[in-house]
């Protein structure tokens, strides 16, 4: 488990700043098979086989999302799942962000 994954996501009330550029480059590495999109968001798209496939894996990102209080907007079609992340919040990125990015990764896709 990586460290990002194994850390609660934090919830955001605002008030708090967004990340800068420096502070999502020191992340980022632990998550790279997210882009970085404008540094506002978090971006992966996840490949499956079938449709069946990706609503599992929508499904699995729903039970993280709720009992992180974090979530994410997701797109899901035919054997394609785009998962977007950030802090609504405050418009921007927060460590919760990278979090709950680490533990979707770590789901299963099967």
């Amino acid at each position: 488990m990586s460290e990002l994954a194994s850390k609660k996501c934090v919830p955001c009330s605002g008030g708090v700043p967004k990340m800068t550029a420096d502070e999502i480059q020191e992340l980022h590495p632990q998550v790279p098979d997210w882009e970085v999109i404008l540094g506002h968001h978090l971006r992966r798209v996840f490949a499956f086989d079938d449709f069946a496939g990706a609503l599992a894996f929508v499904n699995r990102i729903g039970e993280v999302a709720e009992t992180e209080g974090h979530h994410p907007n997701i797109t899901f079609t035919w054997g394609r799942v785009e998962v977007e992340i950030w802090t609504h919040k405050i418009d921007g990125l927060a460590e919760a962000d990278f979090v709950l990015a680490a533990k979707i990764d770590q789901l299963p896709r099967d």
